[in-house]
């Protein structure tokens, strides 16, 4: 048994030796790399975050980290399938991106993704592992994304002008047919649009099973029916008549802001106070999920196949991982984005972060479907 237990700590340590030394190896590599890193580049916060990122990695590892800002990562994912095409196995484009779902289904179907890298990078050993951070909406991750932050759609309105914001989709479009011209959403496939349709028709089917399951013909004709049913009514009393939706979550936010709607829409239920701290929206506006619950994703980083500084993608995306960097990211006033980390490795007012009941993504196919649909049915 002495023996057993004296060969087994031995064994331990020699694997974190070896850990360490790759990992040494690895710094070594990415110094005087430049990270070129796919990501949205919608929102002022996010932006600003990225920012002070690209500082640290300059200062501290010698790696040069290039906001590529994308409007939809599948513009990413359509390169990246065109350089796998040509043969283009080194020197791409993209050497970090910022997914999940749909986009991390296309791009681990089409392997286009290094690794797995995932538990090399020392920062795993602080994540949250009771969040779903080896699934992407019921994708096994295998290794192959690492988690970066957990997203929630919710609703921001301004108690001052709304005392009693809708409660479910039902009362919402009771609220529109009261009070005209006040709602919409943005136009899909905009994320945070794609993810409306996708919550709505949760609560018109009560969850069905079959959304948790690869899309067929025949299970999207039967199963979205109410949700055409319900929009051609929407619509009629929708913002501007659902002759025109707005582009994106920072529009909502402005339109609320000027008054011209009651709810913004927001994937982050902490981006109420960093829009606040910004000045972008009054103090008195409120993040809010329906009463069922809000759905609710981890979002990932990964590495292209191709990548030409996969050293510094590694870097960075182990940085990012950080203490440091979830803490920031997770402050008030800065992102206030919620952590993957367990809650004891964050400071300042990470902390504080609220995430509400969560709802599960519906399996990816059902995305580029709905968006499908959508556009033919309403698209401009």
């Amino acid at each position: 048994m002495t023996r057993l237990l004296i060969f087994l700590a031995t064994s331990l340590f020699s694997l974190s030796v070896y850990a360490q030394t790759n990992w040494s190896e690895t710094l070594q590599q990415a110094k005087g790399q430049t990270v070129y890193f796919h990501a949205w580049g919608g929102s002022q916060e996010i932006n600003n975050y990225m920012r002070w990122v690209s500082q640290q990695l300059k200062r501290r590892y010698n790696v040069t980290l290039k906001h590529v800002k994308v409007t939809d990562i599948s513009e990413t994912t359509t390169r990246l399938i065109a350089e796998k095409a040509a043969g283009q196995n080194t020197g791409g484009s993209a050497d970090m991106v910022w997914i999940n779902g749909e986009n991390f289904k296309s791009m681990k179907d089409n392997k286009l993704l290094y690794g797995p890298f995932v538990e090399t990078l020392p920062n795993w050993q602080f994540v949250d592992k009771s969040l779903p951070v080896e699934s992407d909406f019921s994708e096994p991750t295998m290794g192959l994304e690492a988690p970066w932050g957990v997203g929630q759609l919710v609703f921001i309105y301004d108690e001052l002008r709304l005392n009693n914001p809708p409660q479910s989709f039902s009362e919402l479009l009771s609220y529109a047919k009261t009070f005209p011209n006040r709602v919409t959403y943005p136009q899909p496939p905009e994320f945070h649009g794609t993810s409306f349709l996708k919550a709505l028709l949760i609560e018109l089917t009560d969850n069905t099973r079959e959304l948790a399951h690869p899309v067929s013909d025949a299970d999207f004709e039967k199963v979205t029916a109410p949700l055409w049913q319900y929009l051609d009514d929407f619509h009629l009393s929708a913002w501007r008549s659902g002759q025109q939706f707005p582009t994106s979550s920072a529009q909502t936010m402005q339109l609320l802001d000027d008054n011209q709607i009651d709810l913004a829409i927001t994937f982050n239920p902490n981006a109420v106070y960093s829009a606040q701290a910004n000045g972008t929206l009054a103090k008195s506006t409120r993040a809010y999920a329906m009463q069922a619950g809000a759905l609710t994703n981890v979002h990932f980083l990964a590495i292209p196949w191709n990548a030409n500084a996969k050293a510094g993608a590694l870097v960075a995306i182990n940085f990012l991982m950080g203490s440091e960097a979830q803490s920031r990211k997770g402050n008030l006033n800065v992102w206030g984005d919620p952590s993957i980390l367990e809650t004891k490795y964050l400071t300042g007012s990470a902390h504080q972060t609220r995430l509400f009941k969560a709802i599960p993504e519906p399996h990816p196919s059902w995305q580029g479907a709905l968006e499908a649909a959508w556009k033919t049915r309403y698209g401009q």
